[in-house]
């Protein structure tokens, strides 16, 4: 059916706009009659020329998917059908990739589908963990609770994702300026003082030499170092793309002395916030875990998670088998043990995932703090160390003299 644009004003006077899917003109203005909206006009939607072209189209943010969550919950929580819902949604959503999502989803609830079964057809919107929580909710009733419960989820999943984005932000953007800085001097500002250095007719000192030697070797590789920059980047991609790569790179990851502290609380917070949405929800044990182990975002934390549910599925507890991957605190590991013992897993696992987003604040600020004077000292020593170089000659003429 056509789409038309309609704006009027509502009971109380103020100014709404809106679409509408209809037959014709006058059932679009059928229906705002009986939505009580006076001095309505209507127009067909003019189309979008690039509808069909999809890198054209706008992405789906996390933010909009938890605005989804969040009004379906509060519509739901009114007493509006399911379907009514995803209309009302439909006709309010601004970004077109979620709006043409959302009708297809309302026409294939309307021909009997669920609404899991439904957002399972888009999983690159929504995900494993959000199409079986709502699956849970349909099931037990509890639909406006369970998307209450994503929505926060998810923005405590975004807020955690933007820390440790933030803390890794800032040392790459200083080394990407400082490698900049150095190459710009070493292929374009040396060669200037090569050539005035080649006039005085004397011997360079050591530092000075080595320096121009460098800058001479950029120079005349530039092509070559830029074209194996990029085929160190491709190999390396290629590399963690593969199973056996990945693993290697996320194992060595979590040793790392600084940041693989901040990856494994990170880590921790993760597990213990989805495990804990999950199992409050109704989600069963096995399948929660299946689905933690696929969004884990690390290959060691993933393959000890898939450990753990082989383990449970023969009948073990949760926090023996965690113990044992290496990967957990043992902190965790016992927390989880007296939730098992006392039937209160779901909360315990909101206790810990709390904790440890505390403990991921303090270690971005640490990591924050060790990093900008070590990238100082870093800038300090590089820039400062060519400039001096440029400048010994000079004063090794001036104490001749």
């Amino acid at each position: 059916m056509p789409v038309f644009v309609w704006s009027g004003k509502n009971a109380k006077g103020v100014v709404r706009k809106g679409e509408m899917e209809a037959a014709s003109k006058d059932a679009v203005l059928a229906n705002l009659r009986r939505m009580k909206v006076e001095g309505a006009k209507v127009k067909p939607k003019p189309k979008d020329l690039f509808e069909n072209v999809a890198f054209l189209q706008p992405g789906v943010k996390t933010g909009d998917i938890i605005l989804f969550a969040r009004q379906f919950s509060t519509m739901i929580d009114a007493g509006l059908p399911i379907i009514q819902c995803l209309d009302i949604l439909y006709s309010q959503q601004e970004n077109a990739t979620l709006k043409k999502i959302l009708k297809s989803i309302k026409e294939q609830v309307e021909s009997g589908m669920t609404l899991a079964e439904s957002l399972k057809k888009f999983p690159k919107e929504f995900d494993d963990l959000f199409v079986n929580m709502i699956a849970a909710g349909e099931a037990g009733g509890i639909l406006d609770i369970i998307l209450r419960r994503l929505s926060a989820y998810m923005e405590k999943a975004a807020r955690l994702k933007a820390q440790v984005k933030g803390a890794m932000t800032y040392p790459i953007v200083t080394l990407v300026i400082a490698f900049g800085v150095l190459s710009v001097i070493l292929i374009f500002v040396i060669p200037v003082f090569e050539d005035m250095f080649a006039d005085m007719g004397s011997n360079l000192p050591a530092f000075t030499q080595v320096v121009i030697d460098v800058s001479d070797f950029a120079k005349g590789n530039v092509i070559y170092i830029v074209v194996g920059m990029i085929l160190f980047f491709i190999s390396f991609k290629k590399f963690y793309s593969t199973d056996k790569g990945r693993a290697a790179i996320d194992d060595l990851l979590l040793k790392l002395p600084i940041f693989g502290i901040l990856i494994r609380k990170v880590a921790v917070a993760k597990f213990t916030r989805t495990m804990s949405t999950m199992l409050s929800s109704g989600v069963a044990i096995l399948e929660a875990l299946e689905i933690v182990a696929k969004t884990a975002g690390n290959k060691t934390v993933e393959t000890a998670i898939y450990s753990v549910r082989a383990d449970i599925a023969e009948g073990r507890t949760m926090a023996d088998p965690l113990s044992e991957t290496g990967v957990f605190p043992a902190m965790v590991c016992q927390m989880i043990a007296v939730g098992e013992s006392t039937g209160a897993l779901d909360s315990m696992l909101e206790k810990i995932a709390t904790f440890y987003d505390e403990e991921v604040d303090q270690a971005v600020e640490n990591l924050t703090a060790l990093i900008e004077p070590f990238m100082l000292v870093f800038l300090g020593i590089t820039i400062g160390g060519l400039v001096i170089a440029m400048y010994l000659p000079v004063f090794k003429m001036a104490s001749n003299l």
